[in-house]
């Protein structure tokens, strides 16, 4: 009788305690606080970006504050910056124009460019006026059922800078609308494709396409004959409407012409995908009846994969030739440009020319296991290939893109386990290793030849840092010291001239205002530039995260990450710990500057949730080989033991964090790695949402699931050669799920095919389990303009299984991020 009593004592203080405890609501309106809508009201420009004048080391750049935009003119000689323009003025003037009122603090002025003599600038308003579309007699023939042919009409004005004067010219022709012409470098032709094959005008009628492309003068001339839809002479687009992309081949399209200096030849790769295999998305809101859009994709292990040609064209003879180049079977082809980085000139175009000389051109030969590269020069006098460098691995390769100055070459290799450069001959003799030591050279920002120095971006170096800081540096390139340039305890970004002169160095850490400064070569502070303007953020009550460091599983490895809390965070509660996680190999999810997207950290934390990013061994290509390639042959697994190594430490850390009330979180690759964290640790992560993720990598793309996970490459004793692909799989593992697990992909994903989430709920329904399947209607990869609705359902399933509050607010809640009226 005692023993019952007991027992029944013991239920009824379970019960006691089990009422008690508390249950807080999602905070929906903290989180609604923060949606992307209303940060581009709270957060402005966040760093400096450059456009660097040609007769001197003057630039000029536009920031936005709260005060609206501003436009400047530095000079670092001087060391002075002043306004462009007077905006107010301007404003004014333009008002007088085009008849709509301006102002200069909400003045907005686009595709802005200073023009060649760095005294005058062309830029474009739009009215208020409607006009006919200039395209409107396409859209009828096509549609006849168009509606809407009017757009806002838009002035173009030239400003001069000096007299202050503003003079308004004719609008040209939307130059995106042009995009197909590759130009010469001389302009004396351009070269395109049409019907899948290759065509040039002489500038003459290009200028006439210019003005109308329509023009039935236009003459132009046709280069090839050979091609075909999947063996093009270009990229031919692929619509979700295949009828009318069959009806648009006739249109001009760009080629991928690299020309010569002296704009007499070209050269350029083919791709021929007409073997490999097609896959299929059904596109079922656009049209009365559901419609199929196909497209060619290869997956990884398959016999058909795309075949890539090497050619070259010389106007002097007329002649098109397939260079002799196999090397690997299913090998990659990767051309070299010297075109300069976007965003460093105000040019209208920039011709895209090789990297080489008169005398030849360079490329690199990648074997399909993605373990042998070999850089080559094509040598035009001889008419042959040169194999100048060779990589080797038993893991893949990678490598950015080759530079030259003169007689030499400078090339990126981990070959030491780090990445790093050296300097090599144009015979390909290895020289000297210009940077060596247990840190990461990312890649060569700017190479002075007359100074023989090269200025590269690299991490891990600064002790005391957090490994992924990245800093820019210098060394000679005849050896020598490595010289730090932009100290500091920051992530740096920076721009650079083009003579090597002075750089603008942007830097932050997540949990610090960005700041901008003006350096020269040697790393002094020139001029301080512009700090960001976060008072609206801090106003709405925004807090800054907190990075932290952890071990990873084996206690040794230094993993890196950052915490955001709810901005009401109470120390006295406990809060459930949600995980937001990319897997790598190529990145991890972790910031390193502070940014302006939240939704998967910050938001999310404001519903009342501890959100935590980490990183994982496997995850980032900025540390050593190995760290890099730890999950090589192991791509489902390889990272989670990190994941789960840092709930314990992080719990020991912090009495505010619920151990037993673990979430996680992740989108394509951590879409995957969500669900395999339910799979393969289902007693730690109670709740799970993972969208669009690659829960069969047997039928992803095969170029990302053969390089990082790795393919067996098979020789018969007849020669033949065959790939093989094996690999562990989400569905393999669904009889393990325990906890709350929420799928979601968009039905017309045609990057991370709708059948691996598909099959993933089709193992999860035979093994029994309970879960939750989202369709996003006419989404593709990243979710589109479903991305805010999908926050909520995510934020929805969170609150009701990690803080136990059934009880979401209606739907109109949802829709506080759109700042509608009052009244309304």
């Amino acid at each position: 009788m005692r023993k019952s009593i007991l027992v029944l004592g013991l239920f009824f203080t379970y019960l006691v305690s089990s009422a008690q405890e508390t249950i807080y609501p999602g905070n929906y309106e903290l989180a609604a606080r923060f949606s992307p809508e209303k940060l581009k009201k709270m957060i402005f420009s966040t760093s400096v970006n450059p456009h660097w004048m040609k007769k001197s080391d003057r630039f000029w750049y536009e920031y936005e504050t709260s005060e609206g935009k501003f436009w400047y003119v530095v000079d670092p000689v001087r060391k002075t910056k002043t306004a462009l323009f007077d905006r107010d003025k301007l404003a004014m003037e333009i008002t007088k124009v085009v008849k709509d009122p301006f102002d200069g603090q909400h003045l907005k002025l686009d595709d802005l460019k200073l023009l060649e003599d760095e005294n005058t600038i062309r830029f474009k308003v739009k009215s208020t006026q409607d006009v006919v579309k200039s395209d409107w007699a396409e859209i009828k023939e096509k549609n006849k059922n168009a509606k809407d042919s009017l757009e806002k009409k838009v002035f173009t004005f030239l400003f001069n800078i000096s007299s202050q004067q503003l003079q308004e010219i004719e609008t040209e022709k939307d130059p995106k609308r042009l995009s197909w012409a590759n130009i010469s470098p001389d302009s004396s032709k351009v070269v395109y494709m049409k019907n899948y094959n290759l065509y040039w005008m002489d500038k003459e009628n290009f200028l006439k396409a210019v003005k109308d492309e329509k023009d039935s003068t236009i003459v132009e001339n046709q280069l090839t004959s050979d091609g075909e839809k999947d063996y093009e002479y270009g990229w031919a687009g692929r619509g979700d409407d295949n009828v009318e992309e069959e009806k648009k081949k006739d249109d001009r399209k760009r080629a991928g012409v690299l020309w010569s200096q002296d704009s007499k030849q070209f050269v350029l790769t083919r791709t021929d995908s007409r073997e490999v295999k097609d896959l299929w998305v059904i596109h079922n809101t656009r049209n009365p009846r559901p419609t199929l859009e196909t497209y060619k994709y290869a997956m990884p292990g398959e016999k058909e994969q795309p075949q890539t040609e090497l050619l070259h064209y010389s106007f002097a003879n007329g002649k098109m030739s397939q260079l002799p180049i196999s090397t690997f079977k299913d090998q990659t082809v990767s051309l070299w440009s010297t075109t300069p980085a976007a965003n460093t000139r105000d040019d209208d175009f920039r011709p895209a020319t090789w990297l080489g000389d008169l005398d030849g051109f360079y490329f690199a030969i990648t074997s399909r296991d993605l373990k042998r590269v070999d850089v080559c020069r094509w040598n035009l006098k001889t008419n042959e290939k040169e194999v100048l460098i060779e990589e080797r691995s038993n893991t893949y390769i990678d490598f950015p893109k080759l530079e030259i100055l003169g007689n030499e070459l400078i090339w990126w290799s981990e070959r030491d386990g780090w990445g790093h450069l050296y300097l090599y001959g144009k015979d390909g003799s290895l020289k000297r290793q210009l940077t060596t030591g247990t840190f990461h050279v990312s890649g060569v920002a700017r190479v002075d030849e007359r100074n023989r120095k090269v200025f590269f971006v690299a991490n891990g170096r600064e002790k005391g840092e957090d490994l992924y800081y990245e800093h820019l540096y210098s060394v000679n390139l005849d050896g020598g010291a490595v010289s730090l340039l932009n100290k500091g305890d920051f992530n740096h970004d920076i721009d650079i001239n083009d003579n090597s002169a002075y750089f603008v160095n942007t830097f932050s850490r997540v949990n610090t205002t960005p700041v901008s400064v003006l350096m020269d070569r040697n790393g002094n502070k020139v001029m301080d530039l512009e700090t960001a303007d976060l008072s609206q953020l801090f106003a709405a009550g925004y807090q800054f995260p907190e990075p932290f460091k952890f071990k990873a599983d084996d206690g040794i490895t230094d993993l890196y990450g950052v915490m955001y809390k709810p901005f009401d965070f109470d120390s006295t509660r406990k809060y459930p710990l949600i995980q937001y996680v990319y897997p790598g190999p190529q990145t991890e999810a972790v910031n390193k500057s502070f940014g302006r997207s939240m939704d998967r950290t910050d938001r999310l934390a404001q519903f009342g949730f501890v959100v935590v990013t980490l990183g994982n061994r496997g995850g980032h290509p900025a540390r050593s080989k190995w760290y890099h390639n730890y999950g090589y042959g192991d791509l489902r697994d390889y990272g989670l033991a990190d994941k789960k190594a840092a709930i314990d430490q992080l719990a020991d850390r912090h009495a505010f964090i619920d151990r037993n009330k673990v979430g996680i979180h992740g989108h394509s690759g951590g879409g995957f790695m969500s669900t395999a964290a339910m799979l393969v640790y289902p007693d730690v992560f109670k709740v799970a949402v993972s969208s669009a993720g690659n829960h069969e990598n047997n039928i992803y793309n095969r170029w990302w699931s053969e390089k990082h996970h790795g393919v067996k490459e098979q020789v018969s004793v007849k020669g033949d050669t065959t790939f093989v692909y094996q690999i562990e799989k989400n569905p393999d593992l669904a009889k393990n799920l325990k906890g709350h697990l929420m799928l979601s992909t968009g039905d017309v994903d045609n990057n991370v095919h709708p059948a691996g989430t598909i099959r993933m709920a089709n193992a999860l329904i035979k093994a029994g389990k309970r879960f939750e399947f989202v369709i996003l209607p006419g989404q593709r990869h990243g979710y589109g303009d479903m991305t805010e609705y999908f926050f909520w359902k995510m934020g929805d399933y969170f609150v009701r299984h990690l803080l136990g509050d059934n009880t979401p607010p209606p739907v109109d809640m949802v829709e506080m991020q759109r700042d509608k009226p009052k009244d309304d």
